[in-house]
């Protein structure tokens, strides 16, 4: 008597040769690779090798030219990004975008979905809803900022944040809109070593307490190591290792495209 297994769930992402040109310029060419469900997948490369635009095609803000975008299984090619938003996947920058003027709490808040008050007429016939509403709201965001180590600056204005803060921010409002997928465009960017580890750490517990799939663009190679597998590393548009990040590292095309071995201190001389 034979046994029939279950087959096995698909990556939470799959791109398959996706392809994205700018006039005569190749900022793609022909990416596939998988993000596998649960993981801290991540994407190193060196700058201008299509990383952040492998991000924005992924995410609806630019059009693919060819190939394809798979959301757990069901092709998403070229859906407008609050399609995926709604779906679960967001991703943020490398420059975090608060709303300024906005206080720390009110970013998050906003960044909720399916809010009365956004529906008209409601706002004019469902006050007191929209009131409670809105204080649910602010109690899932002082939630998000207590576990993100940034309840003491919930009324502040959100500019008021040092630059590894605001990255701390957009995560929080990613985790507000109920995302399970999140693109992370190089969290370390220009943060100090403190927050950078908190960071790090927010990252792997997010990951490991709720589930949460990350793809992370990310140049610092020692905190890739720590955080991610499996490992892409693009060059010219291209995908040209991937693997454990030892693995990666090890790979010569990749010392190539780094311009030297200094550059991979674990890498097989």
């Amino acid at each position: 008597m034979s046994t029939q297994t279950g087959a096995a769930p698909p990556p939470a992402l799959e791109v398959q040769g996706l392809t994205k040109r700018f006039g005569g310029f190749v900022a793609l060419d022909g990416v596939s690779l998988a993000v596998p469900e649960g993981s801290i997948t991540g994407l190193i490369g060196p700058n201008g090798a299509g990383k952040s635009t492998l991000f924005a095609t992924v995410a609806g803000f630019l059009p693919p030219g060819g190939g394809r975008v798979l959301l757990r299984g069901r092709d998403v090619t070229g859906a407008p990004p609050w399609r995926l938003h709604a779906a679960g996947l967001v991703r943020t920058f490398q420059i975090p975008r608060p709303f300024a003027r906005l206080t720390v709490a009110e970013n998050l808040a906003v960044a909720a979905p399916g809010q009365e008050g956004e529906r008209l007429p409601l706002p004019w016939f469902a006050r007191g809803r929209i009131r409670e509403q809105e204080r649910a709201l602010r109690r899932r965001a002082m939630q998000v900022l207590e576990r993100l180590d940034l309840a003491a600056h919930a009324d502040r204005p959100a500019s008021a944040l040092s630059g590894g803060q605001k990255k701390l921010l957009e995560i929080g409002r990613a985790l507000m809109s109920g995302a399970d997928l999140i693109l992370l465009d190089e969290p370390a960017a220009g943060v100090n070593r403190t927050l950078l580890r908190a960071i790090a750490e927010t990252i792997a517990r997010l990951n490991r307490e709720d589930g949460i799939t990350f793809l992370v663009i990310e140049h610092d190679l020692d905190l890739v190591a720590e955080l991610c597998e499996p490992v892409h590393c693009m060059a010219e548009g291209r995908v040209i290792a991937s693997g454990r990040m030892a693995e990666v590292r090890a790979d010569p095309a990749v010392a190539e495209a780094y311009l030297g071995m200094a550059l991979l201190p674990d890498a097989a001389p």
